[in-house]
């Protein structure tokens, strides 16, 4: 008899812990917070121990408020934020801050490694195009900005593979993670040496990489002192947060598509084969289920653009939240909900962190476009939810337009439990959506891939297949498509106006 499942997620913003039977029940959730620190506009860091910290609080508040202990559980997976530079030295010491997958400081360092290689060459070796997102494009800003750090760097470690490291003492790493630091032969599932010797970066300091459920370590008497699990429980490679989010979303094969909308937003398609855009507007990366790959379109700032204007511009609505419980986002979406689709004209581009996909660009900047004095607040936070969607449907035609199926779309994120969120992605889709159950979808991933890991399960497919039930179908409206497909034309013909005022002004 298998015992549960604890699924661990080191999110942006919390680490998120689950525990789950076998059966797919989510028994108990728990959560713990750490900052972000932004040292400069575009800089992102995070200290790896503060993760650690709040691993070990989520999983006991996990544990307990599933009502059970360390030996109940039979087996962990690990996912998190992707991309981050966790720099170690030769006493698996932190030597500095991790630099995270939302940080833009190596633009420079990026567009000189690309100019000198060819797009063409980066995206044959490692199917990506040289991103200051990708690990490997931090450690050459770190080498011309910080020799005396990267002089001490013995290791390299993703954000979920140092808590693996702190959990087991094990260093390990699997496909789908290692597929986002642009050291990694994507078709290969390996690291590759080329793009190592092109980097000028040792190969010794990425670890041993495996597939998604294989079992990586055990857990350690340390790591069961700090967490509450029992010494021995299996550990999983797990995965990248948006492709345990697509395992937890059922996303395991050709035809599902997943839409998530979290920190940033993500629009996910399983393939069966290796799908590359030449033009690297897509990221092809292994997926979780050994033997596939998946392509993904990222809107920078998605839910994040949100939370940007609940931080700064929505103090009413946070105090009306604290005295009555509600949550500032529910009051924000109510008020936006008596705005019209299209928002009177108000048009949004989420590029407060830069842009991924379609763009490419981390000069771009966030825009109100058309502001007139009939525009109040409600109308901006409208705006805000419509640019998003704008910018996660560029996602979805490029997915299509490199002739990836897309039979079935699914939401889920933070942002799937807003209805009128729900209906505005379906109506500027023009296509019906699924809302997933639930919201602890990479930490669900996580946990299926343990399922599998300790034989519960056969194969990935085979789990999802029996643990994953969509939600209720959200249609689009007709006049509401109408509009939008006249604001989407406005939208995309702002960034080629805006393009050289972003490549002048865009670093200030």
């Amino acid at each position: 008899m298998v015992g549960h499942l604890l699924g661990i997620d080191v999110g942006t913003s919390a680490c998120k812990a689950i525990v789950m039977t076998e059966d797919g029940r989510v028994l108990g959730t728990g959560s713990a917070d750490y900052p972000l620190i932004q040292p400069e506009p575009t800089w992102a860091e995070q200290d790896p121990e503060a993760w650690w910290q709040g691993c070990g609080l989520a999983v006991r508040r996990a544990l307990a408020a599933a009502g059970c202990a360390g030996p109940d559980i039979s087996g962990v997976g690990l996912t998190g934020q992707m991309h981050g530079a966790v720099l170690l030295d030769a006493a698996d010491a932190v030597i500095r801050p991790a630099l995270i997958w939302c940080d833009q400081r190596s633009a420079p360092q990026a567009a000189a490694f690309e100019a000198k290689i060819g797009r063409g060459r980066l995206i044959a070796l490692a199917a990506n195009p040289a991103l200051p997102n990708f690990t490997a494009t931090k450690l050459l800003w770190v080498r011309e900005n910080e020799p005396g750090n990267y002089a001490r760097i013995r290791r390299v470690l993703l954000p979920k593979d140092y808590i693996r490291l702190r959990l087991t003492g094990v260093a390990a790493a699997e496909v789908s993670d290692a597929s986002g630091t642009l050291a990694f032969d994507v078709a290969g599932r390996r690291w590759s040496r080329e793009m190592c010797d092109l980097l000028e970066v040792p190969p010794e300091w990425w670890p041993p990489v495996s597939e998604s459920p294989e079992v990586t370590a055990r857990v350690s008497a340390a790591g069961a002192a700090a967490t509450g699990l029992l010494p021995g429980t299996r550990v999983v490679g797990g995965a990248g947060d948006q492709a345990a989010a697509a395992v937890g979303n059922g996303i395991a094969a050709p035809g599902l598509v997943s839409i998530t909308i979290g920190t940033s937003g993500v629009v996910f398609a399983a393939t069966d084969a290796v799908v590359m855009d030449p033009r690297g507007r897509l990221h092809t990366f292994c997926h979780a289920v050994p033997g596939g790959w998946h392509v993904m379109g990222v809107t920078q700032a998605a839910g994040g653009s949100l939370q940007w204007w609940r931080n700064e511009f929505a103090a009413a609505e946070r105090a009306v939240a604290a005295a009555t419980g509600q949550d500032p986002y529910e009051i924000l979406c109510t008020e936006a909900e008596a705005v019209p689709a299209g928002s009177m004209g108000l048009i949004f581009l989420p590029y407060l962190m830069g842009e991924r996909t379609p763009h490419t660009d981390p000069l771009a900047r966030g825009v109100f476009f058309g502001i007139t004095a009939r525009h109040g607040r409600a109308h901006f936070a409208r705006a805000i939810l419509e640019g998003v969607s704008q910018s996660l449907r560029d996602c979805l035609e490029l997915i299509g337009d490199l002739g990836c199926p897309a039979h079935e779309l699914r939401m889920t994120g933070g942002g799937s439990r807003s209805p009128l969120w729900r209906q505005i992605q379906a109506d500027v889709f023009a296509r019906p959506v699924r809302a997933m159950r639930g919201s602890e979808g990479p930490a669900v991933g996580a946990a299926i891939l343990a399922a599998v890991g300790t034989g519960a399960y056969g194969t990935v497919p085979e789990a999802c297949q029996t643990l994953v039930h969509p939600g209720d179908e959200v249609r689009p409206g007709p006049d509401a498509v109408a509009a939008y497909i006249e604001q989407g034309e406005i939208y995309r013909a702002l960034y080629p106006a805006l393009t050289t005022v972003f490549a002048t002004a865009g670093g200030t």
